[in-house]
């Protein structure tokens, strides 16, 4: 048995996990220090669309399991529902050492990612380097502040499930088995299949790659022996996972991710998955990815308004104008990013980090340069999306599972796993066998690629039109300062990239490390986390933190206030634009027509489609014009909608005596042959007297009409509804 030396093989950990919490806490600090939490936005959201939800297991400790508060109701499994994962929560609770959540997953990040780089055999203190950039990169600290936790509680593990991986097929086949079940259950229960679809296309090249080599060295046996092994680890990891993802596949083919019953047979959306102009609504542009290597590429963040800057030259063009009016409206036309979407964050690498991969590509073994190039450049052309419809369209259409996932942008996390995982091995490599004459060659090309491009962006950015579709139509003396401001942003981040990545190269081609190992090490960790946490504090501000008491964002409001004295059982319709599928804060208080989340149904979907949005247009139109007769408005008195709120603080409020209630008789059917006919048919109908009944499916049944029939809903609760009816015919 090998004698552990505490320098050389604990030590080293010690000082991992110091460094990891010094940087967390560092980097959080509000959280930590000055008793607040983060602003998020999805998660403010969630809280509204849950409250009903945490309500009613507060009062009674049991599920609901069907959220009433919002889209007229929709089953809860992926809003709120506590599933018996207690023991996979205890393990993750241990490994974040009592983190509070969400921050406790960036830590997480930096933990799984240095297990990963030790399991490749890289030594501790270039795998802290390697963690810090893979847990600190944009797109991690981006994602925390828009709420997105369980997507990067899922990224976060990804990188433990990959080093179970290796190890088994590196020939610790029990450690690999017992650390694979257990990243795996980890992963799955953050409930971001997006997330583990990607992973599982990382495992799949790695997998390819591995046994192209096991063949060569004629040993296909092992890799089957391995293989087999690692079933069984990923089967009983997926039973600690088996609740959620039974009634998340079973409330799947209902959802709009579902089959379309309006959809033409021939079509996708027939055979279920979202539609491709859904799907592809965020694609990266073909020179996004540039933004890995220079955050500043397309100007930055397109919520970053050049007009807030009183040093740029647009803020000073706009002052000189002489013409308030215009400089007003030519304010909305100054955000610094001129690339092809119309919302984006940059999602940055770092600088020293994608050199770093070059150096991988020029000094690791061959076998991780195939798997984590290919992985890498799989993950940009899957961000791409629309901009590459030859590739993506083909996925979409043919690869299983592929056209469940919209934000394929998000498929860039593919390739922010690959680059500091190349990069390390590439380096721990180098400095393995040192720096010979043709080793200086392959560095000296590695460096010149990639510092030489930020070398001719910083020459020539001037080539560049630095104008978003349709801007160039603008008045010039404005597009000129705007151009202006734009390319002095990429130059200067050219020149920023570049300095890293020349410090980086001089203390790796100087052999720092053998003469001074602490300061080289140190620097590297001090260099790399500087490069990127200065471009996330572009994002991540003191303004992403709050008072955990403050609770203004679901203050109640006057016509909160007036609708809550009524005790009937109703529903309110936010009728502001976008409101339908962007906001949730009307669930908080009320049964909401609309409500926010990425997986409606579909039925629920396309009667908004077809007949609320022509309606509430309709509306919207009568009420400006003075009439305020809800009687023609058959869908929204359908679903209930006693109460009309608008304005900019959702005060404005107007009753709607109208409303069907929550359940009534009605007088006469209408018989159609096809879903679309009976979409149609129900966009027409008075609903109040008539319903619609598709014959092809139900059999249309004998009723009669009392006069003065009633039915009222006695008692309601989200897993009970209790009517009352009184009726002298069999009334429908």
């Amino acid at each position: 048995m090998k004698k552990i030396n505490f320098t050389q093989h604990v030590l080293p950990h010690i000082i991992a996990i110091a460094v990891f919490l010094i940087v967390t806490l560092f980097f959080f600090n509000p959280v930590f220090f000055d008793n607040k939490s983060l602003i998020q936005g999805d998660i403010q959201q969630w809280e509204g669309s849950s409250k009903a939800l945490r309500d009613y297991r507060d009062q009674t400790g049991e599920e609901g399991l069907w959220v009433e508060t919002m889209f007229s109701g929709m089953p809860a499994y992926l809003v709120n529902v506590i599933w018996s994962t207690g023991p996979v929560s205890y393990v993750k609770r241990v490994l974040a050492v009592g983190l509070p959540h969400p921050v406790a997953n960036i830590y997480l990040s930096f933990i799984c990612f240095y297990i990963l780089l030790l399991a490749f055999r890289v030594r501790p203190y270039l795998a802290i380097a390697g963690a810090l950039a893979f847990g600190l990169s944009s797109y991690m600290i981006i994602g925390l502040s828009a709420g997105h936790n369980a997507r990067i509680g899922a990224i976060a593990f990804m990188p433990l499930v990959m080093a179970g991986i290796h190890l088994a097929y590196s020939g610790k086949r029990l450690l690999g088995f017992a650390v694979t079940m257990t990243a795996m259950a980890l992963e799955l229960k953050e409930n971001h299949l997006q997330i583990t679809y990607y992973l599982m296309i990382i495992v799949l090249i790695y997998g390819l790659v591995q046994l192209i080599y096991f063949i060569r060295e004629k040993k296909v046996a092992e890799f089957v022996k391995t293989t087999a092994l690692l079933i069984p680890a990923v089967v009983i990891a997926a039973g600690t996972f088996i609740g959620q993802l039974w009634g998340v596949t079973e409330y799947g083919a209902y959802t709009i991710r579902g089959k379309s019953e309006l959809a033409p047979p021939d079509s996708p959306e027939a055979g279920g998955g979202l539609g491709k102009a859904y799907a592809f609504d965020a694609s990266n542009g073909i020179w996004e990815p540039m933004m890995l290597l220079i955050p500043n590429y397309y100007g930055g963040s397109a919520t970053n308004f050049l007009v807030q800057d009183e040093n740029s030259k647009v803020y000073r063009a706009l002052m000189n104008s002489g013409d308030q009016q215009m400089a007003n409206q030519l304010a909305r036309y100054t955000s610094a990013y001129w690339g092809p979407q119309d919302y984006t964050v940059p999602y940055y690498a770092g600088a020293i980090i994608v050199f770093l991969f070059a150096v991988g590509i020029a000094f690791a073994e061959k076998k991780y340069v195939w798997w984590l190039v290919s992985a890498a450049v799989f993950g940009i052309m899957i961000s791409w999306g629309s901009s590459f419809e030859s590739f993506n369209y083909f996925l979409f259409d043919h690869v299983p599972g592929f056209n469940k996932f919209r934000s394929v942008t998000f498929a860039i996390i593919i390739t922010l796993f690959a680059l500091p995982l190349l990069g390390m091995l590439g380096l721990e490599r180098l400095i393995e066998s040192g720096l010979n004459k043709t080793d200086r060659k392959k560095f000296f090309i590695a460096a010149g690629f990639t510092g030489g491009i930020c070398l001719l962006l910083l020459l020539f950015a001037g080539m560049f039109s630095f104008m978003k579709e349709g801007q160039s139509q603008l008045p010039a003396w404005f597009t000129s300062a705007l151009a202006d401001d734009r390319e002095g942003l990429l130059r200067s981040d050219a020149f920023r990239s570049l300095a890293f990545i020349v410090i980086a190269g001089l203390l790796i081609y100087f052999n720092v490390w053998k003469k001074m190992p602490v300061l080289f090490y140190a620097g590297m960790i001090g260099l790399i986390t500087l490069d990127i946490a200065v471009v996330d504090s572009r994002y991540f501000t003191k303004d992403n933190y709050q008072r955990k008491r403050d609770k203004t964002y679901f203050a109640p409001t006057q016509a909160d206030q007036e609708i809550l004295k009524d005790k009937t059982h109703h529903r309110v319709y936010n009728i502001e634009p976008g409101a339908f599928t962007s906001e949730a804060r009307t669930s908080y208080f009320h049964n909401s027509l609309g409500g926010y989340h990425g997986a409606k149904l579909r039925r629920y979907q396309d009667l908004y489609d077809s007949c609320l949005f022509n309606e509430t247009n309709e509306l919207i139109t009568n009420l400006q014009a003075g009439n305020a007769d809800f009687q023609t408005y058959g869908v929204i008195n359908m679903l209930n909608a006693k109460y009309i709120v608008f304005g900019p603080g959702r005060d404005n409020i107007i009753p709607n005596a109208s409303a069907n209630g929550p359940a009534w008789f009605v007088r006469d059917v209408v018989t159609v042959n096809t879903p679309a006919e009976e979409l149609k048919k129900v966009c027409e109908i008075n609903t109040r007297s008539t319903a619609v009944i598709n014959s092809a499916k139900f059999k249309v049944p004998e009723f009669g009409i009392d006069s003065l029939c009633t039915i009222q809903l006695k008692e309601h609760r989200p897993n009970f509804l209790k009517y009352e009816s009184q009726s002298t015919a069999n009334g429908l």
